[in-house]
């Protein structure tokens, strides 16, 4: 009979310990504000799911979370292909290897706040490289007061900070691909498209699910960046759900309102991980029977 060594949760129990007090506990404390009401003087009573009514019957989330996910789907429509189609075109080998990786690290090393302060300045009309460029061009350019270029703002901000992360794996799972694959479809004269298609793509498969979720999650809880360049505007053009939250529990500290608007927001985020998590990995362990031959040129 064989025995099973269990002394190895007692190294994973400082972690779960860890990861139940810096995580489970906050949260708790979140849900038991969300059921509750106070006037004052740490005097709380019974509220049910009154916040939570008043959060999901009110236009003011509605209309931040489908900016929410206005934002998220336009990130991972842009960063996931042009990731991938950056990391197709890196080298391999030679010394071109470590300038492309430290060059694609070099804007994820940068935080947050820092990243919207050097966006907040380059997108200047009068003094930023960027809206001094299209205001010299013709082009009637301000962050601040246009919507649909504080948004065209954030996006390519976003753009130019976090696709070096779509790169980065997309780039380690294609180096991980063996070149017996490769060979064997040079022998059979498949393209180089066919090659992506049946070889890369297929092999990158658990990769870009990653890549996916968190840029899905990161995008859709962004807030430093945003907060920075905008605060929000112009009007409330770019308030997303995390700065919205941010307004309601510290601006007008309605702390109910706030801990309900965080539950529904984390389920939010989780259910369509979920859901992304489910169409990528659906097709997992049943192949698709196809002969690349016939995409040979």
């Amino acid at each position: 009979m064989k025995t099973v060594n269990q002394k190895a949760w007692f190294l994973v129990l400082p972690v779960l310990l860890l990861v139940g007090f810096s995580a489970l506990i906050p949260l708790m404390t979140v849900v038991n504000y969300s059921v509750q009401d106070t006037f004052g003087n740490n005097r709380f009573f019974w509220a049910g799911t009154t916040w939570y009514e008043q959060v999901l019957h009110s236009a003011r989330f509605w209309d931040a979370l489908g900016r929410n996910l206005l934002f998220s789907a336009i990130i991972l429509a842009i960063e996931i292909p042009l990731g991938v189609f950056i990391a197709l075109n890196m080298p391999r080998r030679g010394p071109g290897v470590a300038v492309c990786l430290v060059l694609m690290a070099l804007p994820l090393l940068i935080p947050w706040n820092v990243v919207g302060t050097i966006w907040q300045v380059f997108g200047r009309v009068d003094i930023g490289l960027l809206g001094h460029t299209l205001a010299a061009l013709g082009i009637d350019y301000n962050y601040v007061q246009d919507p649909v270029d504080a948004w065209f703002t954030l996006v390519l901000m976003d753009v130019w900070h976090w696709t070096s992360l779509v790169v980065l794996l997309a780039y380690a799972g294609l180096v991980s691909i063996p070149d017996a694959y490769y060979q064997a479809a040079s022998i059979d004269g498949a393209s180089r498209l066919a090659v992506f298609r049946y070889i890369q793509l297929p092999k990158l498969a658990r990769v870009l699910t990653i890549a996916v979720l968190l840029r899905f999650m990161d995008s859709f809880m962004i807030y430093t960046e945003p907060f920075v360049v905008t605060g929000g505007g112009p009007g409330n053009a770019t308030t997303f759900l995390s700065i919205d939250l941010v307004q309601m529990a510290v601006g007008q500290f309605d702390l109910g309102p706030a801990a309900a608007m965080s539950i529904i927001y984390f389920l939010v985020i989780l259910l369509l991980s979920w859901v992304f998590y489910t169409v990528m990995t659906r097709n997992d362990g049943h192949p698709q029977a196809h002969n690349p031959q016939s995409d040979r040129p």
